[in-house]
Formats: C-alpha cells, sequence, structure tokens
C-alpha cells in the first residue's frame, strides 16, 4: 500500500519528536495540540525544548512541506490515516495512579470527526487495559460504519537521544487486533524498516495483544529503575563497608546477565517518565489483585528518594556543620549546584535530583547558587526560590562547596585547578561519579562520591 498520511495527538515531547522523525522518513505528517503557543513555535521552525539534533530536522521538514501543526482535530481527522496518541499521562494529584484525562480527551475529539477509515495507535505509556478502553471510546464516538481500528505501540525514547531512537529504534512492539491494522502499521512504520535495511541493520518488529503491548513499557520501565536503586542501594553499603561502588559496578557488570548499562550509582533517577510510571505501575497491578508482586518496587522508589537527601548529609560532613533535630544547618554556606535538569543533554527538570538537591540544601540555610547549560529557564520555574548563575564560572565563584549534580560533559571536563582558583574552598561532592577522584585530588579538593571512599 502507498504510505499513509500520518498525524501525531499531543505535540510535547513526545509526539513533537515522532512527527519531526517520521517527516524525515519521508512520511507527510500533522502534529496536532490544543496547545496554541505550542503550535505556533513549532510552525516557526523552534523546538520547545532541548533535544540534539530536533531543531534542523524540524526546520528542513518544515521547508519541505513534508511536516505542518495545528490546533483543528477536524483538519487531522480529514489529513491523516493514522493517528498516533501522544498525550501525556502525569501521575494523578490525588494518588498514584496515571491521569488518562488527555488521552480520554484526544479519542474523543478525534473519533466523531472520522470520516473515513483509520487507525489509531497509542503510545502513550498508559496502565494495562487502557487500549480496550481507548477501542470503546472509539466504539462510542466514531461513525460504526468506517471501521475505525486501534493499536498500542508504547514508545521507548531517551532523553538527549531521542532523534536515533525514532529513526533507529532497537525494536518496535504493537498490540494489533486485525491484519488489516498489522498492514496499515507496517505501512506506518516503512521508513524506518527501510533506512534500517539501507544500513544493514534488522529492527525487531513484536506483534501482540493490547496487554503485552502496554505491559511491555512500564515492565521496561521498571526493571531500568529497579537497577539504577539497587546499585544505589549498594552505595549506601559501600559508604559504611569503606568499599567503592565504581569498582563494584564495573565488576559485576562484566557478567553479560547483568550488564554494565544503569549501574551508575548517585542522585537516583528522575524525569517525567521513571517516577510516575513505576508508581502508575503499582498502583493498576494493586487494582488488578496483583499489588503484592510489584511491593518490591516501592522500595526502588524510596531508594531513589533516599539519594536526594544524602546530599544534604555530605554538604554538612564536608562543611562540619551541625546536624540538629531538624536537620542540617548550612546557614551562611555558599553552595554551588552544578545542572539543573535530571539528566544531561536535556532541559526536562521534572522530578530532576539536581533540582531536588539544590532545594534541600537553601531549605537547610545554605546560599545556592544553580547553573546548568541548557535547562535554566525550566529550573527558574521549578524553583523560583533558588539562585542561578550564567555561567559555571559564576556558579562556583566565591563557594565553599561544589557539586556536580547532573553529568553534562562540561562539568567532567572541567579543569579542576582552573575551578579550585575560583572558589574560597575546594571541596567537591560528585553526585553523579562522573569525576576522576584522583584529578581532583591532585588540585587540592576534598573529593566526595557517592558510594566511594574520600580521595
Amino acid at each position: 500500500m502507498t504510505l499513509p498520511r500520518l498525524a501525531f495527538l499531543g505535540t510535547g515531547y513526545l509526539g513533537a519528536t515522532y512527527a519531526i522523525c517520521f517527516a524525515e522518513l519521508g512520511y507527510e505528517v500533522l502534529g496536532v495540540d490544543v496547545d496554541e503557543v505550542k503550535i505556533a513555535t513549532l510552525g516557526s521552525g523552534r523546538v520547545p525544548f532541548h533535544e540534539p539534533g530536533l531543531d534542523d530536522l524540524l526546520r528542513r521538514n518544515l521547508a519541505a512541506g513534508r511536516l505542518r501543526f495545528t490546533t483543528s482535530f477536524e483538519d487531522a481527522a480529514g489529513f491523516a490515516d493514522v493517528h498516533f496518541i501522544c498525550v501525556g499521562t502525569p501521575q494523578r494529584s490525588d494518588g498514584m495512579s496515571a491521569d488518562l484525562t488527555y488521552v480520554e480527551s484526544a479519542v474523543t475529539e478525534l473519533a466523531p470527526l472520522l470520516r473515513r477509515r483509520a487507525l489509531i495507535v497509542g503510545k502513550s505509556t498508559v496502565p494495562v487495559g487502557t487500549a480496550t478502553w481507548v477501542e470503546q471510546l472509539v466504539a462510542k464516538h466514531a461513525d460504526p460504519r468506517l471501521g475505525v481500528e486501534v493499536a498500542w505501540s508504547p514508545e521507548f525514547l531517551q532523553e538527549g537521544y531521542a532523534v536515533e531512537d525514532v529513526l533507529r529504534p532497537d525494536r518496535i512492539v504493537a498490540g494489533i487486533r486485525s491484519a488489516w491494522a498489522n498492514e496499515v502499521f507496517r505501512a506506518a512504520h516503512k521508513g524506518v524498516f527501510d533506512l534500517a535495511a539501507t544500513e544493514d541493520r534488522d529492527v525487531p518488529l513484536v506483534v501482540t495483544d493490547f496487554a503485552t503491548a502496554e505491559l511491555v513499557k512500564v515492565a521496561a520501565n521498571a526493571f531500568l529503575a529497579t537497577k539504577i536503586s539497587f546499585i544505589n542501594a549498594m552505595a549506601e553499603v559501600c559508604e559504611v563497608a569503606g568499599a567503592d561502588v565504581t569498582q563494584l559496578a564495573r565488576a559485576i557488570g562484566y557478567d553479560p546477565r547483568i550488564g554494565n548499562r544503569f549501574l551508575q550509582a548517585g542522585l537516583g533517577f528522575g524525569g517525567g517518565c521513571l517516577p510516575k510510571d513505576i508508581r502508575a505501575f503499582q498502583a493498576r497491578a494493586q487494582e488488578l489483585g496483583a499489588g503484592e508482586a510489584l511491593r518490591f518496587l516501592h522500595e526502588v522508589d524510596l531508594i531513589n528518594t533516599r539519594r536526594r537527601g544524602r546530599v544534604l548529609q555530605m554538604a554538612a560532613d564536608l562543611l562540619e556543620r551541625p546536624v540538629g533535630p531538624a536537620g542540617p544547618d548550612l546557614s551562611g554556606t555558599r553552595i554551588a549546584v552544578l545542572g539543573a535538569a535530571f539528566k544531561p543533554n536535556s532541559d526536562d527538570v521534572r522530578d530532576a535530583p539536581a533540582l531536588a538537591a539544590a532545594a534541600a540544601l537553601a531549605a537547610a540555610g545554605a546560599d545556592v547558587h544553580v547553573y546548568d547549560p541548557q535547562a535554566m529557564a525550566n529550573a527558574r520555574r521549578a524553583q523560583p526560590g533558588l539562585e542561578f548563575a550564567a555561567t559555571m564560572s559564576a556558579a562556583v565563584s566565591g563557594v565553599e562547596l561544589v557539586v556536580i549534580a547532573t553529568e553534562w560533559a562540561e562539568f567532567r571536563n572541567a579543569d579542576p585547578l582552573a575551578l579550585g582558583e575560583l572558589v574560597a574552598a575546594r571541596r567537591v561532592i560528585d553526585g553523579r561519579n562522573c569525576l576522576d577522584p584522583a584529578q581532583w585530588a591532585r588540585a587540592g579538593w576534598t573529593y566526595r562520591g557517592m558510594g566511594r571512599p574520600p580521595a
């Protein structure tokens, strides 16, 4: 069949990235959102978040005429053969469950406007059972004579590497009901498979049922979160035993059953996915009567949260400040926190350990100065009470302690001798274990890592 035309409903991080990248693959693409400012920004050739390489692709495909953006669901219904649901599923304000309001709104806005057969493909991360519910919504709101169908295909984007993850995915998973939906879905991904063929790569396609497709994403996130919290738990043990968690991680990572990825001890995970997804997974399992099976995820979450508070205790120890019933008193201390985004190559500060640590230090009385190469605007909105510096040098000038909270290359590669000339005292907490302790110690710094012996 000919290439279908694609609409992406929701142009946040997920939808905008997919829309732009699929236009790059040669599809005619329409991005749809109710946020007029966001649509105007994208339509003018600017990506409203930081993702390496995406701005150039946006401008190129707008100029080529393959990509445009709209607030009109009626326009989308008339344009596209395949509609991808890419809206947010945040944690509910009254509990741990996922809020499906935006999914429901997207489907009920689109379905009554459809005038021909179409495939609606969910990409948002949702609780198991959502695809069947969406199918029921479509049956209620769309003309039954059209034969509109639903499929579910979770996304696996890594912020900072999302362009590659869309163009060159390590796998595609799809919950599909019929031969027709399977044919249309494959046509909607032909560009991905064709690119892989030209590069002599294989992209595995796992076609399965709705429930399995939905569970793949949350299971993957739960596994990654567990692996991160495991090594952070080992860091806690290493700190009291006098061991080095980086060497421990290296040694166990050589075991192919374990692998070395996501074994970097530090402040823990954050962002808009892992924290809320593991909580929603627990909540859904509880609803289904399988809550006991995921009880371990509660401890995973607790370990992750606990790592953020560890920075406060380390700061008090390094600065030799008193710790009272209310915690450490860091009054009158100037501290630089380098990093605000939850990970490098991103401006995402949602549930960011870096900002949480900075806020905790400030709450303890410290004069905290934050710098991040990309996330300053978002950080200011999230934590307006903090002080922000325009450069790394400005942030560290006159401070008694430097905290590395996000492992940006600018911080990893910083010259400790040059920084030492700017600070009031050479003390550093390596919250991401991304520095060379020996190099910093030779430059006169008192170094503390997460789960590492003092250098």
